[in-house]
């Protein structure tokens, strides 16, 4: 398993987009209810129809965020990044979980339970504007997916899924072909093909079940080209 210490976790967490933007004294409320667990590759942390459930943060490893509509089977089509939370939908609805998490690799989460914060915006009103804008930003995401998938070059379409997975930092990322080409509509020939042109332009390493960004500023000019087809 990865090695971390709690230090090194909430500086991590605090550097992401979310608790980036919040004032200190917030940052300083949820790290205190927030405990940090490990989970083990290929983890499934939540699944869509669970229980309502608290929040979680990915400190260090990598996940998927598999959804789909209730009719049918979720997909992937999102990877988390470190820094990043997820899973304020049941504090901010009282309804059950819209989405799957699942681990990739060894990973480390931040956790604040839903009593926590429930807790908190009884003392504090604003902490239910402030776990709002977290899903302010998971829309964000959301709307950059769609827009990549629009492309209609597929070479595009898959440099985006990498130039997202790029976010990641310099690591492998356990993802196979197959699943590239889930995230960009593309088949595993159409994938395999495009891997090998952006490993001999330097931009990525890959092996059949695993890929390393080397270069996103690259993939990201590609991925955007010159605004044609």
């Amino acid at each position: 398993m990865l090695d971390l210490t709690r230090e090194k976790a909430e500086q991590i967490m605090r550097a992401g987009t979310w608790l980036g933007n919040m004032t200190e004294p917030f940052r300083t409320e949820l790290m205190r209810n927030a405990r940090l667990q490990r989970f083990a590759p290929d983890q499934i942390i939540y699944r869509y129809g669970d229980p309502t459930g608290g929040m979680y943060g990915l400190v260090a490893g990598s996940l998927t965020i598999n959804s789909a509509p209730p009719d049918a089977v979720p997909r992937l089509i999102h990877l988390g990044i470190p820094g990043a939370w997820t899973g304020e939908g049941p504090f901010l609805t009282g309804q059950p979980r819209r989405i799957e998490l699942r681990t990739l690799g060894d990973s480390w989460m931040m956790h604040v339970p839903l009593d926590a914060l429930e807790q908190m915006a009884t003392r504090d009103p604003n902490v239910l504007r402030a776990v709002g804008l977290n899903t302010v930003f998971t829309v964000d995401a959301l709307i950059r997916i769609v827009h990549d998938l629009q492309k209609r070059n597929v070479g595009r379409r898959i440099a985006s899924v990498l130039q997202r997975a790029g976010w990641l930092g310099d690591v492998p990322i356990p993802l196979s072909q197959s699943e590239l080409g889930v995230m960009a509509n593309a088949s595993r020939q159409q994938v395999n093909m495009a891997m090998r042109r952006f490993a001999a332009a330097g931009w990525v390493d890959y092996t059949y079940r695993s890929v390393t960004v080397t270069n996103p500023q690259a993939l990201g000019q590609f991925s955007e080209g010159d605004g044609t087809e």
